[in-house]
């Protein structure tokens, strides 16, 4: 009995933890801050197996049969989580923060029952501090395979919901063992068997479907027709349509549609561009659609063109679908264009390239692994990578949605060691966007535009660089590494947009 259950202590572990990672994540994924969200998700979850543990002394009877009863609803009730959260969030059907954090408490209180039970079990079998120490140690060590398969192996081949779905079966298949190694000690309980066979049952034909179930869910967030949809390691990719426009959104985020996106990429390219008739290498951080990359490519001056992404799908993908590449005007297959997948911070630590011109067209700061991106350390570590002539430009939210954060990226700049010219442009989709310029030397307007465009022209270009009063410049703190206060702004102002 006793190596038997140590198994079932491992798998437990895994699973118990697996269950609030994937919990973690969805949150993260659907509400943004992913720091905040790991941080509550992952107390609770802590909390609630200290009252399962509590709670523990009071199960009597055949402790085998409690036991598997309990691993059974584990399964059950955490294979099937993500799967709800997914749904509710899509359908917008009841409060979903209640029902994330009432289902985290729920399966921790079961996980919490658990590893008591295991060790009641085995009592007589082993003596007092060999149980602890090896109950304790396949816990731990449980813990750690699944905090290390999770984002390496199962939620980039898998996704979060058919993880959660495995991870059920693998408590329900624990309880069939169970059942098994030891009906003699439980005898014939038909009922039992009965609720195993139609657990595992019931996760395995969700399994098989889960990848359509996902589809018909996301469904529902879109007035579009999905014509793509995939999770890559880093991101969920959708891409819509309807009649002639065409949608991408990222974690469910627009990014773009074809009707505007002009208007988004002309403003963030051309009045740095037009002002540096000199540039010849520019570097695109971010960006891998390729809409900016496209409009750099007007501009014959320009010899070379660095495109550093993170995620290799969003450029295989604007690379390679026809329908993308007619957009982005085929810019991703230009020999003047070199793509890097990698992390834009890891990577300008590594480089010693030197650029005149810099587009950092980042999502916005969301969330602490975006924040980065928008904080001094990164400002003054891409100024060493700007040559002396040289500007960069910065996406930087909407000043009128975002009026703080706004103001917050610029005072970052700023505290780099920047001079900034902030700017705007009315893109219906999004409304009014904001954009920063910055470089060691005042930036003055282009006498003109030297390149065909829908948008900018030289006559406009003034207008953009005016603030009218409830957009103008508010008091703001810059963004540092160590304390990310933009991401708190940013959910902030953005969370009240979205609650009106």
């Amino acid at each position: 009995m006793q190596r038997p259950l140590l198994v079932s202590v491992f798998i437990v572990a895994s699973c118990g933890l697996a269950y609030e990672l994937i919990a973690g994540a969805l949150a993260s994924y659907l509400l943004g801050d992913s720091v905040m969200q790991f941080s509550t998700v992952i107390g609770v979850y802590l909390f609630a197996m200290g009252i399962g543990s509590w709670l523990s002394k009071h199960v009597g009877g055949n402790l085998l049969v409690r036991f598997i009863q309990i691993e059974l609803l584990v399964g059950l009730l955490g294979g099937l989580s993500a799967g709800l959260l997914f749904l509710l969030f899509t359908l917008h059907a009841g409060p979903f923060r209640f029902t994330l954090y009432g289902l985290v408490l729920l399966i921790g209180i079961l996980v919490g029952l658990e590893i008591p039970l295991i060790m009641r079990i085995l009592k007589r079998e082993v003596a007092f501090k060999d149980l602890v120490a090896q109950v304790l140690t396949f816990d731990y060590i449980g813990a750690l395979a699944v905090s290390v398969l999770f984002p390496l192996l199962l939620a980039p081949h898998l996704g979060l919901v058919r993880s959660a779905l495995l991870f059920g079966l693998l408590n329900a298949l624990v309880a069939a063992w169970a059942l098994w190694l030891f009906r003699a000690q439980i005898g014939p309980m038909v009922s039992l068997r009965v609720q195993c066979v139609a657990v595992i049952g019931l996760l395995a034909v969700g399994f098989g479907f889960a990848g359509q179930f996902v589809s018909l869910a996301e469904a529902n967030l879109y007035n579009e027709d999905i014509v793509h949809a995939e999770s890559s390691p880093y991101q969920r990719i959708v891409v819509t349509r309807l009649r002639d426009e065409s949608r991408l959104y990222l974690n469910h985020n627009l990014q773009f549609s074809s009707r505007d996106e002009y208007r988004y990429h002309e403003a963030l390219v051309h009045p740095g561009m037009a002002a540096l008739p000199g540039a010849r290498k520019v570097l695109v951080l971010g960006g891998g659609d390729g809409m900016a990359v496209r409009e750099i490519l007007k501009y014959p001056q320009v010899e070379s063109i660095t495109l550093v992404d993170l995620d290799p799908r969003m450029t295989e993908l604007f690379s390679q679908s026809p329908m993308l590449r007619e957009l982005n005007g085929d810019a991703l297959a230009s020999k003047k264009l070199t793509i890097i997948n990698a992390d834009a911070l890891q990577w300008l630590e590594q480089t010693q390239e030197m650029f005149d011109f810099v587009v950092a067209d980042f999502p916005d700061p969301s969330n602490h692994s975006l924040g980065k991106l928008y904080s001094t350390a990164f400002y003054r570590l891409l100024k060493q990578h700007v040559a002396e002539t040289g500007r960069i430009v910065v996406q930087a939210t909407s000043p009128m949605y975002a009026r703080e954060s706004f103001w917050t990226v610029v005072a970052t700049l700023e505290a780099a060691g920047w001079q900034t010219a902030p700017y705007h442009a009315l893109v219906p989709s999004f409304g009014e966007w904001g954009y920063i310029l910055a470089g060691r030397r005042e930036y003055k307007l282009p006498a003109t535009i030297p390149v065909a465009t829908r948008f900018i022209t030289p006559d406009a270009l003034p207008a953009l660089f005016h603030f009218p009063v409830d957009m103008a410049r508010v008091a703001a703190e810059p963004n540092r590494l160590d304390n990310q206060n933009l991401v708190r702004v940013f959910e902030r102002e953005w969370g009240r947009v979205q609650a009106n």
